[in-house]
C-alpha cells in the first residue's frame, strides 16, 4: 500500500498521523466511467461476470455496472463495499481482516453501516478521497483485484 501522494492518483492507502486524508471534490461522471471501464475490462478478461459500484466522495451513486450473468445478490454488496470504502476512507479489507482475527476484531460486527467483504477500496487524486468503487461477484481477493485495476484507470 502506498502513502505517495505526489500527483496521480492512487488507490490504496494506509492512514497515519503523517498522512490525514481528506475527502476531496466528488469523481465525475467521465472519470468514474473510465474507472468502470478498467474494472470491467479486467473482470471480463478473466472470465468474472461481477457487479462495479461507483459512489463519489458524497456517497452519492456515480455508476452502476452489473455485467451478463453477475449474481444479483452482488448489486446491494457492490455498492455497499464501495459505501464502507468511502465512509471509512479505507478498504473494506480491513474490516474483514478485523472480523477473521476474533477478539476485539469482532466489535466489527456491531457496525451496522460496515460490509467487511473485501472488494471495496478508496479512490484517491492527489492524496484526496474523490470517491470510492465496489466490486462483488467472485472470491474477495478477485473482487479486490478487479477494485485494483479500476482505481488504475485514474493515475
Amino acid at each position: 500500500m502506498s502513502n505517495d501522494t505526489k500527483g496521480g492518483a492512487q488507490s490504496t492507502f494506509r492512514r497515519t498521523a503523517d498522512t490525514p486524508v481528506v475527502y476531496g471534490t466528488p469523481i465525475s461522471l467521465d472519470a468514474a466511467k473510465k474507472v468502470a471501464a478498467a474494472a470491467e475490462k479486467e473482470a471480463a478478461g478473466n472470465g468474472w461476470p461481477m457487479v462495479i459500484a461507483i459512489v463519489d466522495s458524497t456517497g452519492h451513486l456515480a455508476v452502476l455496472h452489473k455485467m451478463d450473468q453477475a449474481q444479483f445478490g452482488s448489486v446491494a454488496i457492490a455498492q455497499a463495499k464501495a459505501e464502507t470504502a468511502l465512509n471509512f476512507r479505507r478498504a473494506t479489507k480491513v474490516f474483514e481482516d478485523s472480523v477473521a482475527n476474533g477478539g476485539r476484531g469482532l466489535r466489527v460486527l456491531e457496525m451496522g453501516n460496515v460490509t467487511g467483504l473485501e472488494g471495496g477500496i478508496p479512490l484517491l487524486v492527489n492524496g484526496e478521497v474523490v470517491g470510492a468503487i465496489g466490486i462483488s461477484g467472485m472470491q474477495g481477493h478477485q473482487d479486490a483485484q478487479v477494485a485494483e485495476a479500476g482505481a488504475a484507470a485514474l493515475e
